[in-house]
């Protein structure tokens, strides 16, 4: 077994955590962006609740100030909360990434090396070929000249 053939299974393992890592990028994007249009929602309904007016009429009961108030004041506590949701899927989407990276790297390496051995044992076998084709070369006019009775030339 080459040298070459001997990093195949190497390859085909650091390939399998290459997709892997890529998947999880995937989910966690995906996880990321869920969180995103979350959040822009709960904004947009925070922003669409303190645009409203309380009632058709210019008073507010106090009851009623009080529970807008109170209710405002959740929604605030939310969008903090979501914000911070998001702020933890965008971590951890960067830390897959990251992963991502580093096994792409692996993968690209362990590419180079065993292209690298292709490349030495292709040489190596095409001298090989050549120190054969030149030995037979080299044999043939001694074998010539021993079938004719002559002295092959030094």
């Amino acid at each position: 077994m080459t040298r070459s053939q001997r990093l195949d299974p190497l390859l085909r393992v650091v390939q399998q955590r290459q997709d892997d890592a890529a998947r999880v990028v995937g989910e966690r994007e995906r996880a990321q962006a869920e969180q995103e249009a979350r959040l822009d929602a709960l904004r947009r309904y925070a922003e669409e609740y303190s645009a409203a007016p309380a009632t058709s009429s210019n008073t507010i009961a106090p009851a009623l100030l009080a529970n807008r108030i109170a209710f405002r004041a959740k929604l605030d506590a939310a969008v903090a909360q979501q914000t911070s949701v998001v702020d933890n899927a965008r971590q951890h989407a960067e830390i897959e990434r990251a992963r991502l990276m580093i096994a792409s790297r692996e993968t690209k390496v362990l590419e180079k090396l065993a292209a690298s051995y292709r490349n030495e044992e292709s040489r190596a076998a095409e001298q090989r070929t050549q120190r054969e084709m030149d030995d037979l070369g080299a044999r043939r006019p001694r074998t010539q000249a021993a079938g004719a009775g002559e002295e092959p030339a030094p």
